[in-house]
């Protein structure tokens, strides 16, 4: 399992033309992509580093400040480019597979007590953000 994470002031994913899931104070937006071979351990792994790594000001986490996450699920974080011009998407779950974990990962955060918001699972979206330092990290399972 892959998470893209970003420091954020602020954040939002829209879904035809209505917004599904956002934040207006300092939070991160977490991309999140799924391989094949990923289970209900990956999903609480990925939760954790997310809930908390220390990527808020201060060194802080979203668990210490009480700050919201952003979950977009990201099949494209399984891309592969490396030959030619048309990345191939083989390495990512299929949707019956990835949906759950995504979710999971959800739930395992908002059972700590984080206020999380998402995007649509599988839909065309459009994910805004301010990206604050700018910071951005790799979290993987």
């Amino acid at each position: 399992m892959r998470a893209v994470v970003q420091r954020a002031t602020r954040a939002s994913v829209t879904v035809d033309g209505e917004v599904v899931g956002a934040f207006d104070r300092p939070g991160l937006v977490a991309l999140v992509g799924v391989t094949h071979d990923d289970g209900p351990a990956d999903a609480a792994t990925i939760a954790r580093k997310i809930a908390d790594l220390r990527l808020l000001r201060g060194e802080r986490s979203v668990a210490d400040e009480g700050a919201p996450v952003l979950v977009v699920s990201q099949f494209t974080l399984y891309g592969d480019a490396r030959k030619g011009r048309r990345p191939t998407w083989q390495a990512a779950a299929p949707g019956p597979v990835a949906e759950p974990l995504v979710d999971a990962v959800v739930a395992d955060l908002r059972g700590r007590g984080i206020e999380v918001s998402t995007g649509v699972f599988g839909a065309d979206m459009a994910v805004e953000l301010v990206n604050d330092g700018p910071i951005t990290m790799m979290l993987e399972t």
